[in-house]
């Protein structure tokens, strides 16, 4: 009987020392490191973001930030150097555009003008619509601050260019009267970036839902480029 307790508590202790008890619980622990730093991370950026959307990127500080976050500066810093840093990663973390982009390509190959518009316009103006970034956009536009130029280029300059190249392909096609092509681009943003002034910041009420609003500004859009 002493001679098996004894063959146990060897096990135990072999099998508690073991490199393959070792390897098994090690990865786990730095598994939960690592989500913990990725979530401090994210906590951080949507702090920080509501902040620079409410009193904008000079307005905040970094005191301010980490207090709202729970943390302190030190460890702010640890994550995010400096505010650059901190706004540079607000605007990877909201702008993912890949597969906004790849079906925009898809219905301008196809020439689909209708889809085309109408993708563009439902992706700012539809039901739950992020609107800290468009208050991020008119105060860094307000602000002229250094990441500002950064902001529009990846906002909205790619759908700008994108939209102009469009239309004056469909120009050259004989399917859009002649226009110039950048202003129709522009005017066409124009109605987006309007609405949500009126919606998002002024809080003034939709009498149409976001699914109608965007097919009315379409059609209304595309009348206007359409031959006779």
């Amino acid at each position: 009987m002493q001679s098996c307790l004894s063959i146990e508590r060897r096990a135990t202790v072999v099998s508690a020392y073991s490199p393959t008890m070792n390897n098994i619980v090690r990865p786990a622990r730095q598994q939960l490191v690592r989500t913990s730093s990725h979530q401090r991370q994210a906590s951080l950026i949507s702090t920080a973001a509501s902040l620079f959307a409410t009193k904008g990127f000079r307005g905040t500080t970094t005191k301010q930030i980490a207090l709202a976050a729970g943390v302190s500066e030190a460890l702010l810093f640890k994550h995010f150097p400096t505010k650059h840093a901190l706004y540079s990663a607000i605007l990877s973390e909201k702008t993912h555009y890949s597969g906004l982009q790849e079906s925009l390509e898809e219905a301008a190959a196809k020439r689909e003008d209708k889809r085309l518009l109408m993708l563009l316009a439902s992706y700012r103006i539809r039901k739950g619509a992020d609107p800290i970034l468009f208050r991020l956009l008119l105060f860094s536009a307000l602000e002229g601050h250094a990441m500002s130029d950064m902001f529009f280029q990846q906002q909205y300059r790619v759908f700008h260019d994108l939209l102009a190249g469009y239309i004056r392909q469909r120009i050259d096609e004989g399917a859009y009267r002649p226009v110039d092509p950048v202003l129709a681009a522009r005017a066409f943003f124009g109605i987006i970036v309007h609405h949500r002034l009126l919606h998002d910041i002024l809080g003034v009420p939709m009498h149409l839902t976001h699914e109608a609003t965007v097919e009315e500004y379409v059609s209304l859009f595309l009348n206007g480029l359409f031959r006779q």
